[in-house]
């Protein structure tokens, strides 16, 4: 695997290396020195244009694991505030010949333009409201290791779809795992569209009992340019995932960072049921498998001859008919 920038990029079996090779790490974290020297003398580029407490710092903590020498960039004190381009950072970047270059940015499809302008590897940190494919991926392996397989397991995902970059992720990611996927928030929220990507769609919380797993999404307020709710009292009373709502036996999910009180009520963020710290530390696990696959599995550039990936790599086949609702640039403008 050369570049990881859409969940697509791998098929079922693809998820299941990864996962597999994430469970493989989880012995390294509990080392007195939590280090394998498996990238050692490579440099891995954290390229982030937003804000990120779990997503950046669990990589940067994967690489660091790795023995990578890590250099972190933000665009916040950077000739980024004196007009210059993407591409011209990204060149200036690559300049110094970093293996791998981990992008977050406000624009979709900026991590797949990127690959056009340095030989490192892509891996997609978030592109707008587009994919954040390793959430997905610490999702699926945070399930993996609590319940097995996936397989006819029944996901409700839950808030504000319509802005959210780990929506389209996660749906094609459970999906490709065999789960069943619904989601669910107000007609303003969930876009009709998104029914393409072969999921189901409910705009009431009626059904939520059916769930085995409940994934919350964050209301997304820096993306909204208009009211897409009448208040939050309102949504929170409609969609809060709260003890009332939440069944004894169903598992609570949730990408951070959570807002208490809004889409999740605090005893449940709390509670036995929460996955949320686990997928945390999860992160770490499934982005050192990431950035192993793609600088140290044959994949990469400058990579030991370990040999290619297991199997050959296959792009999942999205349901016939319609569009993908999250390249609708009118969602996520460019």
């Amino acid at each position: 695997m050369k570049h990881l920038l859409s969940i697509e990029d791998l098929d079922r079996a693809g998820i299941e290396r990864l996962c597999d090779r994430a469970a493989s790490f989880a012995e390294v974290a509990d080392r007195p020195i939590k280090k394998v020297p498996a990238l050692r003398g490579r440099t891995v580029l954290n390229l982030f244009y937003e804000s990120s407490t779990r997503t950046r710092s669990s990589f940067e903590l994967a690489a660091k694991r790795l023995s990578a020498d890590v250099v972190n960039f933000a665009a916040s004190g950077s000739s980024v505030e004196k007009g210059e381009s993407l591409r011209d950072t990204v060149q200036t970047l690559a300049a110094h010949r970093p293996h791998a270059i981990v992008v977050r940015t406000p624009w979709a499809g900026a991590s797949k333009l990127i690959t056009q302008w340095t030989d490192a590897a892509i891996v997609n940190a978030g592109d707008g409201q587009h994919e954040h494919p390793t959430q997905a991926l610490l999702d699926i392996y945070t399930l993996r290791s609590r319940l097995g397989s996936l397989d006819g397991l029944n996901v409700w995902v839950v808030g504000d779809v319509r802005h959210s970059r780990v929506a389209r992720s996660l749906v094609l990611g459970l999906q490709t795992m065999g789960a069943q996927v619904t989601v669910a928030g107000p007609p303003t929220l969930v876009p009709a569209e998104i029914a393409v990507l072969g999921c189901d769609v409910r705009y009431t919380l009626d059904d939520l009992p059916q769930a085995d797993v409940v994934y919350a999404l964050r209301m997304q307020n820096e993306r909204m340019k208009q009211a897409y709710v009448p208040s939050i009292r309102e949504y929170a009373a409609e969609y809060q995932i709260s003890s009332r709502r939440l069944g004894a036996r169903q598992l609570l999910m949730h990408p951070g960072p959570v807002n208490r009180g809004v889409e999740l009520a605090g005893d449940v963020v709390d509670g036995p049921q929460s996955l949320i710290l686990d997928q945390v530390r999860a992160g770490v696990l499934v982005r050192m498998a990431v950035l192993y696959e793609v600088l140290a599995s044959g994949g990469g550039p400058s990579s030991p001859p370990d040999g290619p990936p297991d199997g050959p790599e296959r792009r999942r086949r999205r349901p016939s008919g319609g569009r993908d609702p999250f390249n609708n640039p009118e969602l996520h403008p460019a």
